[in-house]
């Protein structure tokens, strides 16, 4: 028995050998790719998923926690850091050494996960949180804090890139696209999990250590169950082991054939070995001007860096990192209760969007939401403007302010904030549709020749950079920008850098929703492709119908034969009756 089960492992092992080779040549060519291959089951999640995506999704809790733990923090350090009261560009430091950190670990985590695997480069980050936090609980200085919050960023930044890697790598393919946006929705759940520890510990002594130290203890937890979870089954089959790459599978796919699961392991393989052979083939430099050489991928990169731009000029973190320090000045005095409700509306209408991106479609959403956030913005800046005018337009703690401003302030801010979240706060994460799949056949100089390269990794990693970059300008500029042209003149601007953002997306942003990878890259074929895309949506959806009509016909020519069978049954049978009667008779 044990002989024949070696036997028949060996066997699988030298047909995937075997089958790498003539799939290698199909993936090349965009006919068939790990996600193209079809397995029974693959809408039902299993248990083993579900685990999977919890643990791996608690990286985006972290994420959230600590990039929103700072705002309540900051009001109410006081004295303990040295000064008597921090200052704006103390609190600038504080919080963009953070970004800065996200930016540098972001860089580092693709290659690294590459080279050590998705789940030691996830506990890395762990370690890396862990130190951070415990760092900054202790801290007596500001360039200790500074120093600690850095730490803290560079694991944001490698969990932020690696954690959707682990989960898409880990899901089925027709959910992948869900299952990484529980990871998103805990992002924003960690936020609110932040502000409500903010406010749990505000009026205590030395709080602020307690919110930032608390930080430890989902790290400490998902490192202790990072020795339970599988590695990613792409690097194990980088590593040769196609044996424990098709038991994973088998787990995810657990309700497909043996023969579905070994088809997707093979053409896994086929892609994973192409990517090997071109990172082996072609240096950094030519692949980085593939994607702006190629008139296809630059305009995609042009859509993703843009979106993501977008994301983060609107000025939306500077609510998250400063929210409690600005409801404060305008006198609240639960300022870090104020700013649960603002993170708390961002996490209700992520999950709104969430359930609606597929169904509306992208395009639609942001053409939607961000007049509402230029709305929200314009409001917070003719609030503020009635609201200082007695303190020369600036924002003076310690002033008795309008409460009925203030409050106007914070509507303005919920409602901008839910139009946030509705789109732009979810859509620009769907960057990887944009960029070709690996295998994409294209050549450095025309025509096309052996030269197949992938730009999928490099074009999400720049548009990744480009919003950790706007996250660090608005986050180092945002409290030097109220005092130079006021809070009125802050928003202001802000509302401006939204309406420039919502025409680049009326006439540069198209509709992906309901096309695949390889029909996204064919609407950049000629320009940002508004109305390919549309073109392209309206034929499936008219050829999904005729599918439709055709199926209903089928079934109900398949009902009525049934029945004229049955019918036909019947008489035969009454013939029967009939004759035996008169038989007896």
């Amino acid at each position: 028995m044990d002989n024949a089960s070696n036997h028949s492992e060996k066997g699988q092992d030298s047909q995937v050998y075997e089958d790498v080779d003539g799939i290698a040549a199909a993936v090349a060519s965009g006919e068939i790719s790990e996600t193209l291959v079809v397995a029974e089951g693959e809408e039902r999640t299993t248990l083993f998923v579900w685990l999977l995506v919890g643990c791996a999704s608690i990286s985006g809790l972290l994420f959230g926690y600590d990039t929103g733990v700072i705002s309540g923090a900051l009001v109410t350090i006081g004295g303990d850091l040295g000064p008597a009261e921090l200052s704006s560009g103390q609190k600038e430091l504080i919080t963009s050494s953070t970004t800065l950190g996200a930016l540098i670990g972001g860089l580092v985590a693709g290659i690294l996960s590459d080279f050590l695997g998705r789940r030691p480069v996830m506990g890395i980050a762990d370690v890396i949180f862990i130190g951070g936090a415990i760092g900054q609980a202790v801290c007596h200085t500001v360039w200790s804090m500074i120093g600690c919050r850095f730490l803290i960023g560079i694991g944001v930044g490698v969990a932020a890139c690696v954690a959707p890697l682990y989960i898409q790598e880990l899901s089925p393919t027709r959910l992948r696209g869900r299952m990484v946006v529980v990871n998103i929705v805990l992002v924003t759940g960690g936020q609110v999990v932040a502000y409500g520890i903010d406010a749990a510990f505000a009026n205590t002594r030395g709080g602020w250590r307690w919110m930032v130290g608390l930080g430890a203890v989902p790290a400490g937890l998902q490192a202790f169950f990072l020795f339970f979870l599988p590695e990613s089954p792409r690097i194990m089959i980088r590593r040769n082991d196609y044996d424990a790459a098709r038991a994973t599978m088998g787990k995810i796919y657990a309700y497909a054939t043996p023969e579905q699961v070994s088809l997707k392991v093979r053409s896994l393989a086929a892609a994973v070995r192409q990517s090997v052979e071109i990172t082996n083939s072609t240096t950094l430099f030519e692949r980085m001007r593939l994607i702006v050489a190629d008139p296809i991928n630059r305009r995609a990169l042009i859509v993703g860096c843009g979106m993501q731009a977008y994301q983060q000029l609107c000025g939306f973190n500077t609510l998250m990192y400063y929210s409690a320090t600005l409801f404060k000045e305008i006198g609240f005095d639960q300022p870090t209760a104020v700013g649960l409700i603002v993170a708390g509306t961002n996490f209700i209408f992520t999950l709104v969007a969430l359930k609606y991106i597929d169904i509306v479609g992208r395009r639609k959403i942001m053409l939607w939401s961000a007049p509402g956030m230029i709305i929200g913005l314009v409001l917070a800046s003719v609030a503020f403007y009635f609201l200082t005018k007695k303190t020369g337009g600036n924002l003076v703690d310690g002033t008795h302010y309008s409460t009925t401003w203030s409050a106007i302030v914070l509507l303005a801010m919920i409602f901008y904030v839910a139009s946030y979240a509705t789109g732009l706060g979810n859509v620009p994460w769907q960057q990887g549709e944009l960029f070709g799949l690996e295998g994409n056949r294209v050549s450095l100089f025309p025509p096309p020749s052996s030269n197949t390269l992938t730009v999928r990794g490099i074009g999400t990693s720049l548009a990744t950079t480009t919003n950790w970059a706007g996250n660090l300008l608005i986050g180092a500029t945002y409290l030097s920008l109220m005092d130079r042209i006021t809070p009125a003149g802050a928003f202001g601007f802000y509302a401006g850098l939204c309406l420039l953002g919502w025409l680049f997306c009326v006439f540069c942003f198209p509709e992906t929703a309901g096309l695949s990878l390889e029909e996204v890259r064919l609407i950049f074929r000629t320009g940002f492709g508004i109305r390919e895309s549309e073109r392209l949506r309206t034929e499936k959806r008219a050829l999904r119908a005729a599918e439709k009509a055709a199926k209903r016909r089928a079934r109900g020519e398949e009902a009525t034969t049934a029945k004229t069978r049955a019918d036909g049954g019947n008489e035969g049978e009454g013939e029967g009756s009939r004759a035996g009667s008169v038989e007896k008779v």
